[in-house]
């Protein structure tokens, strides 16, 4: 039995050419890192970053009852999202399990684009093409049209300014406005999955090398520097952000992961998994929670949580060393009465060994604004 061979991105050829290490990520050929990871990750939080995202899944979605369609499909209020601004919100079946987590950006008064994790985007998209049926929406598989990129980062606004006339002063946090960037016509978006100030930009893929080769250019004073998916999971992991498969499955409802703000119960109408989700609010059998390790042992996603007497209590998430913190971090689920900060007498079980950690509250990094 043959395997498919993963996708290649728009940027695939430069990515090799700068030496980047790639793995095959969500069915795509994705740069892991492109020399040290710590110091991409550093880079992100003390100057700026550039990411290459096209793998993840753009799904269009238009026609008068759009927005009504979105309210049905999705737990959040689609219909009420002003024009140029976006919302996280989440897609979940009957059972109130969540299918995906998603970014939802209102484009025109009639046009919406849903942006899906890779891993996720043909279930996402066979959902709200189903969902869609019988009002008058039309659901476009977007997947091929855009290359993404991102540039992530304290200094990304001014390294952006040098190559646009757009107005980014006045693009407020989760919006996006049409707009040219270095002579190409994108989607810019204040945005992002790293816990920075920082911007996505949607651009046709013939479009994208010379936008990448733009921003490196404009960015190469301040020290702009490539970055791959490993410190963009440390960078995500630190500002408490949640990634699916991990902090956020099938098994598990907004409620659980402890985001039970995306649910808008107040929306007119129905919604799949309404039910559920009603029965499911206000009594999480667990509570996200933050780790900080006081030795240095690095935790990994399944590693069991313990009380002092051994107890199973809880099961790590996400875990990896904290470039900023300086010590190993990790988000767990826990039983709630050790989710409390502070909570004394917690470990996580490695290899058999009980390594004692630090209850906090998330994130453990926020940017100073």
């Amino acid at each position: 039995m043959t395997s498919t061979p993963p996708r290649r991105t728009a940027l695939d050829a430069l990515h090799r050419a700068l030496g980047a290490t790639m793995t095959d990520f969500a069915g795509w050929d994705m740069p892991l890192r492109y020399g040290s990871e710590r110091d991409e990750h550093t880079a992100v939080r003390t100057r700026a970053g550039l990411f290459d995202l096209s793998h993840m899944g753009e799904i269009t979605v238009t026609g008068p009852q759009a927005a009504l369609a979105l309210d049905h499909a999705l737990v959040g209020h689609l219909s009420a999202l002003a024009v140029g601004r976006a919302r996280y919100t989440m897609i979940c079946q009957e059972d109130g399990g969540i299918i995906d987590d998603l970014i939802v950006y209102r484009l025109g008064e009639t046009e919406f684009m849903i942006v899906a994790n890779a891993s996720n985007a043909a279930v996402v998209l066979d959902a709200v093409t189903a969902r869609a049926a019988g009002f008058e929406a039309d659901v476009r598989d977007d997947r091929d049209a855009y290359a993404l990129i991102a540039v992530q980062g304290p200094q990304s606004p001014g390294i952006l300014k040098s190559l646009t006339d757009a107005d980014l002063d006045g693009l407020k946090y989760y919006a996006g406005l049409p707009g040219t960037v270095a002579g190409v016509e994108a989607l810019i978006a204040r945005t992002g999955y790293t816990g920075e100030d920082g911007f996505e930009l949607f651009v046709d893929p013939a479009d994208a090398e010379k936008l990448w080769q733009a921003i490196t250019e404009a960015g190469a004073s301040v020290g702009l520097a490539p970055c791959g998916l490993s410190c963009r999971d440390t960078l995500r992991l630190e500002a408490g952000m949640p990634l699916y498969g991990h902090e956020l499955t099938a098994a598990l409802t907004p409620f659980d992961a402890g985001l039970g703000r995306v649910v808008k119960f107040d929306k007119p109408g129905g919604f799949v998994g309404r039910a559920a989700l009603e029965a499911a609010a206000g009594r999480p059998v667990r509570k996200l929670v933050g780790l900080v390790a006081e030795g240095r042992r690095v935790p990994r996603a399944g590693y069991p949580v313990v009380a002092a007497d051994g107890t199973v209590i809880g099961e790590v998430t996400s875990g990896a060393p904290s470039p900023t913190l300086g010590r190993p971090i990790a988000m767990a689920y826990v039983d709630a009465e050790y989710a409390a900060p502070g909570t004394e007498g917690v470990a996580v079980d490695i290899r058999g060994s009980h390594e004692a950690y630090a209850v906090v509250a998330l994130p453990f990094y926020k940017r100073t604004r």
